[in-house]
Formats: C-alpha cells, structure tokens, sequence
C-alpha cells in the first residue's frame, strides 16, 4: 500500500516523492521546487499519468531536453509509469496549464 505524505492526498510512497526530489535536485539543481497536479492528487482514481511541474528560479537555456531528461529518469524510478513534466521559469511563456498547476499542485 502506497503512503501519503503529511496528511496531503496524493498517490506516491515516500521512496517514489525522495526518488522524483533528488532527481529534480539533480538535473534541474538544488532550487528548482516540485509540485504534483492532476489525477495522483486524487486517491479514489487508479492508475494514471504522473503530472509535475518543476519551477525553476532562473532562465533555462535547453527547456525541451531538461523536460524529457526528467520525464525519461522520473519515468524509469516509477516503473516505466508515464511522466509529463510542465517546466516553469522566467524566460519561459506562461500558459494556462501553469495556472492549473499553481493552483492544484501540492508541493513535494
């Protein structure tokens, strides 16, 4: 059985939210911060994609390959589940999937 963390809903063990935090911390550094939005907030669903969004402080130079590096690696530390990665940060355009994501989106 899968754990929560704090009394958040979401549907990851604690292994699979340090697995998603290092791999972040890794490829997009040590200030990028993480949220999950979408189905995964919902524990009455199964199965599903896992949503991220991954803000970053400062300017990305290469947004397209940073979001599938961490979609391929988060991917494989969930068993090959699928990952959409949303990639915040100031020399990136706001769309309305960011909103969703602000809103919705829980920290891990």
């Amino acid at each position: 059985m899968e754990t929560m963390l704090s009394n958040t809903p979401m549907r990851l063990s604690k292994q699979q939210i340090q697995a998603i935090r290092e791999l972040v911390a890794q490829l997009a550094g040590n200030s990028a911060e993480v949220r999950v939005f979408g189905s995964r907030l919902d524990d009455h669903k199964r199965g599903g994609d896992l949503d991220l969004l991954v803000e970053l402080p400062d300017a990305v130079e290469n947004p397209a390959l940073l979001t599938a590096r961490l979609s391929a690696c988060i991917s494989r530390a969930m068993n090959g589940r699928k990952v959409d990665v949303v990639l915040s940060a100031p020399n990136l355009r706001h769309l309305p999937i960011h909103d969703v994501a602000f809103k919705e989106g829980q920290p891990l």
